[in-house]
């Protein structure tokens, strides 16, 4: 569902997409694939648009679990390359993206000890991911971890793995399932801010590309005249055309779709649907000790219990699904994650009462007939075609994880389709707020008491947290004497306008739930929403029944697609 609220005319941004004719590259599709993909090639010096039909950010790259991980699990299906890449990748966003990326201590609990040992080569070497999988024992997660710190420590970022025996396993995190007979604890990444990590790579390749790029979200690809790509502003209703010497599709599960609409049908995808719950649940988030619980559920599939912004994620499902329908999180998908729970932590109570929001959204699989969903690889490609004389790439496939190299492969192909050289690489370079980032806690300090000219030290260093060094922008914005949002405390008018006039959101549930965390961590009131929208309103153009309706609008999504209740009372603290 997305707001439907009516804009007469075109925004600014828009109207120079229209005007500024033929581009070098389009890219049609505005999630961390495209984005990525969209920085590369500005870093190139090309000429390039993206468009997205929703908001950015919002379509798969919303619904991920906030993890940077090399995929341990990936080894069972072979996909050696894969979590090469990926582990490198993981080991490169610690140091290009400290502020929003952070070693994630994990713990495996284990509750047989040769399970899968058979079963797991034989589902890779001979049914090749058909049939039911069993549970993986102590022996075959040693091995993979085994193998997995052969390529972890090729960037020296983070420590091999431990394996526990029962005894000290419960010494370390009493409150697990005593039946278990080891756990195995390595490390991978968190990604407390998705979106926001998105929102900077796409800054990045707006300020580096300057005149030569555009990037417009709420405008859809509807068709294909004459070689250049019919554009629909979701807004106003108009269509207008944009030639491009090369259409890239980073749509990701809707790729099918987005070719179909430029009338070049194909069926590349196969899409399965994750979702995740967050529960307000003190006692299970003391139980983690800040790590996160990564097991298998008795059916063989991937879970995971993991702490973040003091409440705990619990996911994921992996179902196939259709990617015309919208995805949310149903009954049978709760009941599964209170299972899950139950089993790593039998004495502790979940129920629906803890549920502060959910989300859902669907993988960018390829097409995988009778595979099953958990045995898909993981891994991505890039399909080249003609249509209307012109070249067209699809992206088949990819991760958060592996974005920047997904994009640097898109950005060389498409540069090889252009003619040209692929000049520079992105691997190192820094993201957004990353960059000179304060490693240590005392250099997050010292920054923060350098930085904080009247404001508070405590203010400043919880922006630094926030947005990493482009804190200094924000805290530009923000009046010294600036009085929090009395149902939004940890955020101020001042801060969310800034975000609203420099980050283009359309609509208030762009700015609640990709611009900000004030969804994600429950506690909501309609007195909430409306003082960000009044915040947000002077520089989207607002008035008040404009106001109006967005509130309505994003509490009809907010019920409807995350389960999100709305309390008489209630603040949002994060």
């Amino acid at each position: 569902m997305t707001p439907s609220t009516p804009t007469p005319s075109l925004r600014p941004s828009v109207s120079a997409l229209r005007d500024r004719g033929e581009v070098d590259v389009l890219i049609i599709g505005g999630g961390i694939n495209g984005i990525a993909t969209f920085r590369d090639l500005a870093m190139q010096g090309v000429s390039v648009a993206l468009v997205e039909r929703g908001d950015f950010v919002s379509g798969a790259s919303s619904a991920s679990s906030h993890m940077v991980h090399g995929g341990i699990r990936y080894l069972e299906n072979g996909e050696f390359r894969l979590v090469k890449e990926a582990v490198t990748e993981r080991n490169d966003l610690l140091k290009t993206a400290p502020h929003y990326v952070r070693p994630l201590e994990t713990t495996i609990p284990i509750f047989k000890t040769l399970s899968g040992v058979l079963s797991a080569p034989f589902r890779l070497l001979v049914t090749h991911g058909r049939g039911k999988p069993s549970e993986r024992g102590a022996l075959l997660i040693k091995v993979g971890l085994i193998i997995y710190d052969t390529f972890s420590r090729a960037g020296g970022t983070v420590p091999r793995h431990r394996f526990l025996g029962r005894k000290k396993s419960l010494a370390e995190l009493p409150k697990l399932n005593p039946d278990l007979k080891y756990t195995a604890t390595y490390y991978d990444a968190s990604m407390h801010d998705p979106e926001r990590l998105a929102l900077d790579v796409l800054h990045d390749g707006i300020e580096i590309g300057g005149p030569k790029v555009s990037a417009v979200n709420y405008v859809s690809a509807v068709g294909m005249e004459g070689g250049a790509v019919r554009m629909r502003d979701e807004l106003s209703g108009e269509e207008f055309a944009v030639p491009a010497k090369v259409v890239v599709n980073t749509s990701g599960p809707w790729t099918d779709l987005t070719n179909d609409a430029l009338g070049m049908p194909t069926r590349f995808m196969g899409g399965t649907k994750g979702s995740h719950i967050v529960l307000d649940h003190p006692e299970l988030l003391a139980a983690t000790k800040g790590r996160e619980i990564f097991f298998e559920h008795s059916d063989g599939r991937i879970v995971l219990i993991y702490p973040l912004k003091d409440r705990v994620l619990v996911g994921t499902t992996d179902i196939d699904a259709d990617p015309s329908q919208p995805m949310v999180c149903t009954d049978d998908e709760i009941d599964y994650f209170f299972d899950l729970v139950a089993q790593v932590y039998p004495t502790i109570r979940v129920d629906r009462s803890q549920i502060v929001y959910t989300f859902s959204g669907i993988r960018p699989l390829p097409r995988h007939d009778d595979t099953a969903p958990g045995f898909v690889s993981r891994d991505y490609r890039i399909v080249d075609g003609t249509h209307q004389g012109t070249p067209m790439l699809s992206l088949v496939g990819g991760k958060w994880t592996t974005f920047r190299a997904l994009a640097e492969h898109l950005s060389t192909r498409a540069l090889e389709v252009l003619g040209r050289p692929h000049r520079l690489s992105t691997a190192g370079v820094p993201i957004g707020g990353g960059k000179d980032f304060p490693r240590t806690a005392a250099a997050r300090r010292s920054w923060a008491q350098e930085h904080a000219s009247q404001h508070p030290t405590e203010l400043v260093e919880r922006m630094l947290h926030r947005y990493g060094t482009r804190a200094d922008d924000v805290l530009a914005a923000l009046p010294v004497d600036a009085a929090p949002l009395p149902h939004a405390p940890a955020y101020f008018a001042a801060e969310l306008a800034h975000l609203a006039a420099t980050e283009q959101p359309v609509h208030l549930i762009d700015v609640v739930l990709r611009r900000t965390s004030i969804a994600f961590v429950g506690g909501m009131t309609l007195d909430t929403l409306r003082e960000v929208a009044e915040a947000v309103a002077a520089p989207l153009g607002w008035d008040l029944d404009r106001r109006e309706q967005e509130v309505a609008d994003t509490v009809a999504i907010l019920r409807e697609a995350h389960r999100v209740e709305f309390e008489e009372v209630g603040t949002v603290e994060i």
